[in-house]
């Protein structure tokens, strides 16, 4: 397998750069659509694409029934000018692969490269998703809408993640709750215009405000165990048009990450009590408008021990790092984990020699490509293993 992926590597390498340097924006990878469609092609690979408009589902269909297994790959790119200093810097303006989802789609061009060259020996399908709009609508509940884990079924899926924070060569994994679930939030607060030499005559909104933001801090502090991982955070607030004009509505808007479900709806109902006790007693009136974002992430037990197991195997126990604690960051791939049983890690990529290191979402973030091979690797044994192995060993 080492060999093969050797082999192969140098072509990866610069279907990355490729990408890397066209990338584009959420609900708009029409040309990185096409660009995976002609390298499947090239590879006679099956797969159907315009799945979710700009999504692709690939299968390699083995000689002999068995299991079904998938992978995922995210797509799409960020709203970023990127700051590096490459031959195969972005040509987009303003558009930049920031979250590495150009490593992803090229590590999983190599994964069915690697699987149709062997389909005549394989014992059961692999599907490998190509996924848009990670980064804003969660591409991932459209594509399973449209069918992708059906005909045949997806019994496992797998998924990874470029961490600079890991040197290349090492993974992290945890099982159950690895990363949150998201509500964005709009809170309109509703007060009444005066002149701010006559405050009596009015209803302060921006005061409400004021008042509005502490008392959800003390939800968190007040309302939530120690023991549970909640975030709330009031990220933009717009309201007035003068310095003497007390406005007659002002919009905070936010984010809530909870990991537990039944976290999420309690939290969500005390945001809906304070908010609209708090504009009361000021004598003002609010309404918050909840986005229903991406569930939590739960790795399933089964999957990530093969996956653990394999790692541990390929790249020596001392690579394989397993987290204590989840994150409050969020993927969509937790649609995927609700569908069926699935595991998602973070793969290192960060060069060992490079003191210097940017975090996604950041204009310098840049990955040590040798992180490609690792990627490979991983995702295909894993592959083969979950496609062979009994949950009840």
């Amino acid at each position: 397998m080492k060999d093969i992926v050797d082999k192969i590597y140098p072509e990866i390498v610069l279907i990355r750069r490729e990408l890397h340097m066209h990338p584009e924006l959420s609900e708009n990878e029409y040309e990185t659509m096409e660009r995976i469609s002609s390298y499947l092609d090239r590879y006679s690979i099956e797969h159907t694409k315009g799945i979710a408009d700009t999504g692709i589902c690939a299968i390699i269909r083995g000689k002999e029934r068995g299991r079904t297994v998938a992978a995922r790959a995210d797509i799409d790119a960020l709203p970023i000018i990127e700051d590096n200093d490459l031959d195969f810097k972005s040509k987009n303006q303003g558009v930049m692969h920031a979250c590495g989802h150009d490593v992803h789609t090229a590590i999983h061009l190599g994964v069915a490269r690697f699987f149709k060259e062997m389909e005549s020996d394989l014992e059961g399908n692999v599907k490998i998703f190509f996924q848009p709009a990670e980064e804003t609508v969660g591409g991932a509940a459209r594509m399973i809408d449209e069918g992708v884990m059906e005909d045949p079924r997806v019994d496992y899926i797998i998924s990874l993640h470029v961490h600079p924070g890991l040197s290349t060569g090492r993974i992290e994994l945890k099982p159950g709750k690895f990363n949150a679930s998201t509500n964005e939030f709009e809170i309109i607060i509703e007060g009444k215009s005066g002149h701010a030499a006559y405050p009596e005559k009015s209803i302060d909104p921006i005061l409400i405000a004021g008042y509005m933001i502490v008392s959800l801090q003390s939800l968190v502090s007040r309302n939530v165990s120690p023991l549970e991982s909640v975030v709330l955070t009031i990220g933009k607030i717009n309201g007035g048009v003068k310095n003497n004009v007390i406005p007659e509505r002002v919009v905070l808007s936010g984010t809530l990450r909870t990991l537990d479900p039944d976290m999420r709806e309690y939290t969500k109902n005390r945001i809906v009590e304070i908010v609209e006790n708090t504009a009361l007693a000021h004598g003002g009136s609010a309404t918050v408008v909840f986005d229903e974002g991406y569930p939590s992430l739960i790795n399933d037990d089964f999957v990530t021990e093969v996956l653990r197991k394999t790692a541990e195997e390929y790249l020596g126990k001392e690579n394989v790092v397993l987290r204590d604690n989840p994150s409050l960051g969020a993927d969509d791939f937790s649609y995927f984990t609700d569908a069926t049983k699935g595991c998602y890690y973070n793969l290192g990529c960060a060069d060992p020699a490079d003191e210097k290191e940017y975090p996604i979402h950041h204009p310098k973030f840049q990955v040590d490509e040798a992180c490609i091979k690792t990627g490979m690797l991983l995702q295909v044994e894993t592959l083969k293993n979950l496609l062979k192995c009994d949950e009840k060993d």
